[in-house]
């Protein structure tokens, strides 16, 4: 059976149905979102002149779910524009659009007897290699299918995303027992790089991996904190970053997630699984039904373990609310001295380990907590999934904890936690002692030829299978693949002749050594390499840009020779990596902003991952772009249009007046797809799905081009406006000026950007080299450095963490 998911149909309009057929746009995968027809015509309904009979009334959930997810915020579309790949319906008149799509998937209210109606008319009409799935997150895949026909069970299984779908990693795949294996490969396969998610494969049991897990452990903690009295400040000042959890928490999380939510699926498990060991942590704590019944739910009614509200001199005030009494108290930064020390550590695994053997209030509650959720991770291996992995990952990718249990217990030490279990007289699983006296001392090690981890069933270790498409840069490095290195980056050889420049500074921030890295990887990619990408693996950010405390230094030392060289060496590298001989594909993710943005610009190709943050913000420390991301915005905007019209007098203005835009205004892209749209990226780049396969994608594209006979573009001539573009710019300037929008500085480094992007002085039409807006870029910088505003703004944004408007 030849299997590709071409368009699909989501079947439920609700917000994760809406917002799952959003992600399926950002995939490129054009969505039919259909829903039930609405009960009855309303009072409103009839005023407006609607029948029975009216489009607009029998579409109108799935319109509001299309309405809704279009508003959504984080924003669930790459772009707006993709809702237009979505074309909405209802499932009585347009069932039989069902019948040219390649996969269904069902995401209407958790009901047995609905599902299976439904699916009984999907059944006549979807084609045989249709495949149909469900994204239910309790009922049994068994039952929902219980009455297919033999055919359609071979195509049928469980998808179940996580909220928000967008941003969320995880995918658990449920196959039914006659599920075909080659629909489960062919999914997990669409699901990695297509939907850019992380694949558990789960059991057909209640909750599957990720919120059985986490539903377990998130009541462990709630439990924790109200047995012994901690209050909720406390709470979340200990399952915190320090040991690997979210910067929202515990309460906070709870919060975000909605507590009726939260209490729902507790309630379900609860009910589905009268034979779990610690069936009983599921039930609801005193204070929780009766914030229900207040409707303190979190985020989404303004009030749940936290509240903000006004002081009688209208300051804003965090409250939280005493568990005991239901009553909100000033919230506070509590202090626990593992907790400081545990934040100094350089990763997660010391700093989770510096809490959990503390001598405080917060070791106290990180012994109990981690180790009931080792011991129930333990227990469910066999019941709910094959192996430890899959739950590692189902926390990592679904709940954002920085490691799974099993590596939590690795982090601290699997004997030593055993220890402590029996101290506490928890029961120690039986699987984990037999493990022990194997002389297995860890669930995960490494040996001479790659990483392993234990698996119960065979009672030893088996290795990880490692996915040709997954290019792991510290495992490299650890089989003494660096070319190259300082303390600011690194050059890797990743197999076939193409080597990765990384960066590793705070942030990736552009530094002398990253510079002077850089130079050195284009001269090595010139005599020894075929071509070069430049990635990292870095969560946050690409390269968040220039170490401004270094150009802040050199500002009030009056270094201006040594400032002008910085700003020379950065737009010469990146000018060399633009015409280098060899292919350079820069694959950005997370933040790529000022300096970073340029760099990215730079490559011969950029192959940007779905979740690339983009932007030009040097004017918020009081400088302009002086690494060519002027000139490069200039060239990407203008690089369509025909000389002939230029010519001919073709008006610049929108491409001009976009460019100033992006940078006076700092405009920073909410995707990769949005960057394309400000101009950052061309429109002809592909964009990457799976941060896991970004380098390998990154890595091919480069071959790509070298089989291609690959040659440097040639030099860029650039048409500008001059001084009519700096008249238009200045006078809509003063205006603003003068209607206080914008700061008297604001006014001055604008006018400094207009006048680089007219190309100086110069008449309208003029073509000029890249190298004279270099040259503008450069005196424009450092003049502004030379001013106190921008370097009273770089030290408010070194303090605070945000630009100062003055």
């Amino acid at each position: 059976m030849s299997l590709e998911i071409k368009k699909a149909a989501v079947l439920g309009a609700g917000v994760m149905g809406a917002t799952i057929a959003a992600h399926l746009t950002n995939a490129g995968i054009e969505c039919y979102l259909l829903d039930i027809i609405p009960f009855e015509l309303t009072d409103a309904d009839k005023k407006q002149g609607l029948t029975e009979k009216s489009p607009a009334w029998r579409n109108r959930f799935a319109a509001n779910g299309l309405a809704g997810v279009t508003k959504s915020k984080p924003a669930s579309f790459y772009t707006k524009k993709n809702a237009s790949m979505i074309k909405i319906g209802n499932l009585e008149d347009n069932i039989k659009l069902l019948a040219d799509v390649d996969w269904v998937c069902e995401v209407v209210v958790e009901n047995l007897k609905i599902k299976q109606e439904l699916f009984a008319k999907v059944e006549k009409v979807v084609k045989p290699t249709c495949i149909v799935s469900t994204n239910t997150s309790g009922i049994p895949i068994k039952d929902i299918s219980a009455k297919f026909s033999a055919d359609l069970k071979k195509r049928f299984l469980g998808t179940h995303f996580f909220n928000p779908p967008r941003y969320m990693k995880l995918m658990e795949i449920i196959p039914g027992v006659e599920t075909d294996k080659a629909i489960v490969d062919y999914m997990c396969k669409f699901s990695e790089q297509t939907l850019g998610k992380g694949v558990v494969i789960a059991k057909d049991v209640p909750n599957f991996v990720g919120n059985r897990i986490g539903s377990f452990d998130l009541s462990n903690a709630q439990r924790i904190a109200f047995d012994n009295k901690y209050r909720v400040d406390e709470t979340d000042a200990i399952v915190s970053k320090a040991i690997g959890r979210p910067g929202t928490a515990l309460f906070g999380t709870l919060d975000l997630v909605g507590l009726d939510i939260g209490m729902h699926v507790q309630k379900n498990l609860y009910d589905a699984v009268p034979d779990d060991e610690s069936r009983d942590m599921f039930l609801p704590l005193p204070f929780a039904q009766k914030m229900i019944e207040n409707k303190w739910l979190g985020n989404k009614t303004k009030q749940g373990f936290y509240k903000k509200t006004k002081d009688a001199k209208g300051k804003s005030v965090k409250l939280m609310l005493d568990m005991e009494t239901l009553e909100y108290v000033p919230a506070t930064k509590p202090k626990f001295n593992s907790i400081s020390a545990a934040k100094k550590k350089e990763n997660v695994a010391d700093s989770m380990k510096t809490v959990f053997f503390a001598d405080d209030r917060a070791g106290e509650f990180v012994r109990e907590y981690l180790c009931k959720n080792f011991i129930y991770a333990a227990n469910r291996i066999g019941e709910i999934c094959d192996d430890i992995m899959a739950i590692d990952n189902a926390m990592k990718w679904g709940y954002n904890h920085k490691l799974g249990p099993f590596e939590s217990w690795d982090a601290v030490g699997v004997k030593e936690a055993i220890e402590v279990m029996k101290k506490m007289k928890l029961k120690v699983p039986k699987k984990v002692d037999e493990m022990l006296k194997k002389g297995c001392e860890s669930f995960y090690a490494t040996k001479a030829d790659g990483k392993y981890y234990y698996d119960f069933e065979k009672k030893g270790y088996v290795k990880i299978e490692e996915n040709p498409r997954i290019i792991i840069l510290p495992d490299l490095k650890s089989r003494s693949k660096v070319v190259k290195e300082n303390g600011s980056a690194s050059l890797i050889d990743i197999g076939d002749g193409v080597v990765c420049l990384e960066f590793h500074t705070k942030m990736n921030s552009i530094d002398e050594g990253l510079t002077a890295m850089q130079t050195e990887a284009c001269e090595i990619v010139e005599k020894d390499f075929v071509g070069m990408v430049v990635a990292n693996h870095d969560e946050r950010s690409f390269s968040a840009g220039a170490n401004v405390f270094q150009v802040l230094t050199a500002a009030q030392m009056g270094q201006w020779d040594l400032i002008e060289k910085g700003v020379e060496a950065l737009q010469g590298v990146n000018m060399r990596m633009k015409y280098l001989s060899k292919p350079v594909v820069t694959a950005p993710a997370g933040l790529a902003l000022g300096g970073g943005c340029e760099i990215a610009m730079h490559g011969a190709r950029c192959l940007p991952n779905g979740e690339t943050y983009m932007g030009l913000v040097e004017v918020g420390v009081g400088v302009i772009p002086a690494g060519g991301g002027c000139k490069e915005l200039l060239v990407r905007l203008t690089e369509g249009i025909p000389d002939g019209l230029i010519e001919q007098g073709f008006n610049l203005q929108y491409h001009m007046g976009k460019a100033f835009e992006n940078i006076a205004m700092a405009k920073v892209s909410t995707s990769a797809a949005e960057a394309m749209e400000l101009g950052y990226i061309r429109k002809s780049e592909r964009i990457n799905m799976s941060r896991d396969q970004q380098i390998y994608e990154a890595k091919q594209l480069v071959l790509s081009l070298v089989s291609a006979g690959y040659k440097p573009p040639k030099p860029a001539l650039i048409p500008v406006m001059g001084e009519n573009f700096r008249g238009m710019v200045n006078a809509i300037l003063q205006n603003m000026y003068y209607g206080k929008f914008v700061s008297e500085y604001d006014l001055y480094v604008s006018k400094k950007v207009a006048y680089v992007l007219s190309g100086g002085d110069c008449a309208e039409g003029t073509y000029v080299r890249e190298q004279e807006i270099l040259e503008l870029e450069k005196e424009a910088f450092v003049s502004l450095c030379g001013e106190k505003k921008t370097q009273e703004r770089i030290m408010y944004m070194l303090t605070n963490g945000k630009p100062l408007r003055n």
